[in-house]
C-alpha cells in the first residue's frame, strides 16, 4: 500500500489490540540500482531474525510461530524490489499481512507486540502532504487522492458520482422557448447538492487539503448550493471530463499545489515567528520532545530528511555516536523523529515538514507551543 491509503479508519484498525504476537518489520530500501540489489538480502535476513525471535519467545506456541512465519514469508515473497521507495513495512499476524512502501526511511526493526508499529506510516503520510481534488462537471464528479508525486481516483460508495439521466422533454422546451442553461436547471442544482453532501462526509471522516477543478460556472454553482467548497485551498478553472487520466489531473493541479505549498510554508514561518515573540517556542529535538510529551505543542515543524538516533535518559534525549542501533531495552531509539511525529499528531498538534536547512539554527525541528 501507499501512504495515501492510510485513512483515519485504517490507522485505528492498525492500532487495534491484537492477540500476541503481532509482528512489525521495517527496513530501509533503495529506489534504484545498484543499491536496490541489497534489499532482498536484507529482507531475508530480517525474516530469519523474526523466525528466531518467534522460536525463542516463551509466550509464542509452536503452532502460532509456524503460522506467523508462513504469513511473513508470503508477504516477503510478494515484495517487488522494482516498486521500492525509501522503506518497507510488513505488518503480519497469523491471519493476514500488509505491505507498505514508504517515501521516508525507516530503521531495520522486528517488533513483536499486541499492536502494530505505525509510527513510520504516520510520519511518512505527514511528510507526503496528502491532498484531495474534486473534478466536477454538470453531470459527474470524481474525487482524487494524492501527494505531490502521484494521484489516483478515490473510489468510495459515493464517488465517482454521475447525475441521473433525464429524458428530453420537448414540451418543456416549447414552453420556455429553449433548453435551460446547464448550470441553472434544477436537476443540475440537485446533483451539485448531492456532490456537496457526499464530499462533506468524506472530508469529515478524513480531513486533508482540498483542491477543486472544473469550469467556472460549475465551481460557482458548487459554492452556491453547498458548504464543502469553502474549505478548498486551491482551484483550477478547466473542463473536467469523466475520463481525465491521473497524469493529466496532476499536471493541471501542479500550479495550485505549488501555490498551496508556498502558502503553507509561509504560514508555518509566521506561526514560529509569533511563537518566538510570545516566548512559546521550542527548538531542538529534546525541547520539542518534552513539549510533545506534555501535550503543549500546537505546531511541530520538521525538516524533510531529518532523522536521529538518540538515547533516552532521565526523560531527555541524548545524541549517540553515528552508527548506533536500536537497543533491546528501548533506551536507544533509531526512529525517534517518526515516534515524535506520531505522538504530536495523536495529541492534536499540526505537523508539517519543511525544506532541509530551513530550521538549521533550531536543531532541524521546532514547535509553537499552546502555552
Amino acid at each position: 500500500m501507499d501512504t495515501d491509503a492510510l485513512t483515519a479508519d485504517l490507522l485505528r484498525e492498525l492500532r487495534a489490540t491484537r492477540p500476541y504476537p503481532a509482528l512489525s518489520l521495517t527496513m530501509p530500501t533503495h529506489r534504484k540500482a545498484p543499491d536496490n540489489a541489497q534489499d532482498p538480502v536484507r529482507l531475508r535476513n530480517l525474516v530469519a531474525e523474526a523466525g528466531h525471535r518467534l522460536d525463542s519467545d516463551p509466550e509464542v506456541s509452536r503452532e502460532v510461530a509456524a503460522a506467523l512465519r508462513a504469513q511473513l514469508e508470503r508477504a516477503a515473497g510478494e515484495v517487488d524490489p522494482r516498486g521500492a521507495l525509501d522503506s518497507l513495512v510488513l505488518l503480519v499476524t497469523t491471519d493476514e499481512y500488509r505491505i507498505w512502501r514508504l517515501p521516508r526511511t525507516a530503521p531495520e526493526r522486528v517488533v513483536l507486540s499486541d499492536t502494530f508499529l505505525t509510527r513510520n506510516l504516520v510520519a511518512a503520510k505527514a511528510q507526503t502532504r496528502p491532498f484531495r481534488a474534486l473534478t466536477v462537471a454538470a453531470d459527474h464528479a470524481t474525487l482524487w487522492i494524492g501527494t505531490g508525486d502521484a494521484i489516483r481516483q478515490e473510489k468510495t460508495d459515493d464517488f465517482p458520482l454521475t447525475a441521473p439521466k433525464e429524458p428530453p422533454n420537448p414540451q418543456r422546451e416549447e414552453r420556455i422557448g429553449d433548453t435551460p442553461s446547464t448550470f441553472s436547471d434544477e436537476e443540475t442544482r440537485n446533483f451539485f447538492r448531492d456532490v456537496d453532501e457526499k464530499l462533506r462526509a468524506v472530508l469529515a471522516d478524513d480531513p486533508r487539503p482540498l483542491y477543486l477543478m472544473g469550469l467556472a460556472p460549475a465551481l460557482a454553482l458548487l459554492d452556491e448550493v453547498g458548504e464543502s467548497s469553502r474549505s478548498a485551498i486551491g482551484r483550477v478553472t478547466k473542463g473536467a471530463p469523466a475520463d481525465l487520466p491521473p497524469a493529466e489531473v496532476l499536471r493541471e493541479l501542479r500550479p495550485a499545489l505549488e501555490e498551496g505549498a508556498h502558502q503553507a510554508a509561509a504560514e508555518v514561518e509566521n506561526r514560529l515567528d509569533n511563537a518566538r515573540s510570545a516566548h512559546t517556542f521550542a527548538g531542538g529535538l529534546d525541547e520539542v520532545w518534552a513539549a510533545v510529551r506534555e501535550g503543549r505543542a500546537g505546531l511541530v515543524a520538521v525538516e524533510e530528511h531529518f532523522q536521529a538516533t538518540v538515547r533516552v535518559a532521565d526523560e531527555h534525549l541524548e545524541p549517540v555516536p553515528e552508527g548506533t542501533t536500536q537497543s533491546a531495552d528501548g533506551t536507544v531509539r533509531e526512529d525517534i523523529v517518526d515516534e515524535l511525529v506520531e505522538a504530536a499528531l495523536d495529541s492534536g498538534a499540526d505537523v508539517v515538514f519543511v525544506e532541509d536547512d530551513s530550521l538549521a539554527e533550531h536543531g532541524r525541528i521546532a514547535a509553537a507551543l499552546r502555552y
